[in-house]
């Protein structure tokens, strides 16, 4: 089961930059999307659909234009869970679930903490999200949580770990957050793989940071730890450009 996610950053400029077509030559089994930007009705659905992928699902923010997850798969889910019953996270379109067999696949839109404010907000739904986890863990012991988590969490992960030091994504706080993720049950499959530098799935526009590699590790698949035996690959896939993220890729062995 190949499995895919990509911060999109708005899915309408990624399909004017070729997003189907790089998605038929993909061929995942499941695709996860963050950052959406947009909402259904906004969407001509019949493109995903001739693509190859009829089952979509789309879970988008109450304020227009912003954040918002999706899931597109070819194969019809057992269950759909929108939100997390969390009434701050689920306004703003961040957690969207499917269900195959005993195996959850998740797409989560992790917030960043560009200011005081929204790095309050970004703690607490750090917290809450931890403790909905591990609930649901109880009922759905294999999950797959896929998307952009907004931390770097070593300074193997952040081309610069010295000056963004003191940078939301790469604080302490937030490292020891991820890594206490990790320990409650989760395997970072990018890293499960491959133990090498410079490898990112996030750049800034700015200073042609993308052509220098000078980027971020924002994005992951973390797979239950129940999991690891079906664990066949995991990729960063920076060759795709339809966004400021790449997409990540983790393949399991189908149940």
């Amino acid at each position: 089961m190949k499995i895919i996610s990509y911060n999109v950053n708005g899915i309408r400029a990624a399909l004017k930059k070729g997003f189907i077509e790089w998605l038929q030559a993909a061929d995942p089994d499941v695709i996860c999307l963050q950052e959406i930007k947009a909402n259904e009705d906004q969407l001509d659905l019949s493109v995903f659909a001739e693509a190859g992928y009829a089952y979509n699902y789309w879970y988008s923010a109450q304020k227009k234009g912003y954040s918002g997850v999706a899931v597109l798969a070819k194969k019809k889910p057992d269950h759909i869970e929108y939100g997390t019953g969390i009434d701050y996270m689920d306004f703003e379109g961040r957690n969207l679930r499917v269900d195959y067999g005993n195996v959850s696949i998740m797409s989560m839109y992790l917030p960043s903490g560009t200011n005081m404010d929204r790095l309050e907000f970004k703690l607490k739904y750090m917290a809450d999200f931890q403790i909905y986890i591990d609930e649901l863990k109880k009922e759905r012991p294999n999950i797959i949580v896929l998307g952009d988590y907004n931390i770097c969490h070593e300074a193997i992960d952040i081309h610069d770990p010295i000056r963004n030091k003191n940078v939301s994504g790469f604080l302490p706080v937030e490292r020891e957050w991820i890594g206490n993720f990790m320990n409650s049950g989760f395997i970072d499959s990018f890293r499960h793989f491959n133990k090498e530098p410079d490898n990112y799935s996030w750049w800034s526009y700015r200073a042609n940071a993308r052509n220098n590699n000078k980027g971020w590790r924002l994005d992951y698949g973390m797979v239950s730890s129940s999991l690891e035996e079906k664990l066949q690959r995991a990729l960063i896939l920076s060759d795709a450009k339809h966004s400021d993220h790449c997409p990540i890729l983790v393949e399991i062995e189908a149940s």
